[in-house]
């Protein structure tokens, strides 16, 4: 008997709403144009419900061609005082006047660029370990401020 593979879907979970704060721009390094973010709040609602915490960054690589590569880190608590890292990796690209609209914190329609992340959960509280045991993708807006997705459960 050969077993095959389940094929994997994906299971609405929850939705975010992160509050960016100033953009350092580190320019060119070794590694690439580094742009750093700071994360300033923000809300999780649906299935998990927290605050996200000031304190966490998104720590960027601008590439040759304007796309840009996501790799997030911030915390969040919940009402009952739960902790929550989350880890953001991703990408965000599109057309060169709209990566460029995007850069200047202009609002555009989020049908006009690609921006999708992973998540990967970590949380020593009980009710929340089964958020470790899976994987996560979002599909992402970029606002002015905020950076808005729904997270969805692969599963």
């Amino acid at each position: 008997m050969t077993l095959t593979p389940a094929i994997p879907g994906l299971e609405a979970t929850f939705d975010v709403t992160v509050r960016v704060g100033t953009v350092s721009d580190y320019g060119l390094t070794r590694a690439g144009h580094r742009r750093v973010i700071d994360i300033v709040g923000g809300q999780i609602t649906g299935s998990l419900n927290a605050t996200i915490l000031p304190g966490g960054a998104d720590w960027q690589l601008v590439r040759p061609d304007g796309a840009i590569d996501i790799d997030g880190r911030y915390s969040a608590k919940t009402p009952e005082g739960e902790l929550i890292y989350i880890e953001v990796s991703g990408v965000r690209s599109g057309s060169p006047d709209v990566l460029e609209a995007l850069l200047r914190g202009e609002e555009v329609d989020p049908t006009q660029y690609y921006f999708r992340t992973t998540l990967r959960i970590e949380t020593s509280a009980p009710g929340l370990a089964h958020l470790e045991h899976s994987l996560f993708v979002a599909s992402c807006v970029r606002e002015v401020d905020t950076v808005r997705y729904r997270a969805y459960r692969v599963t």
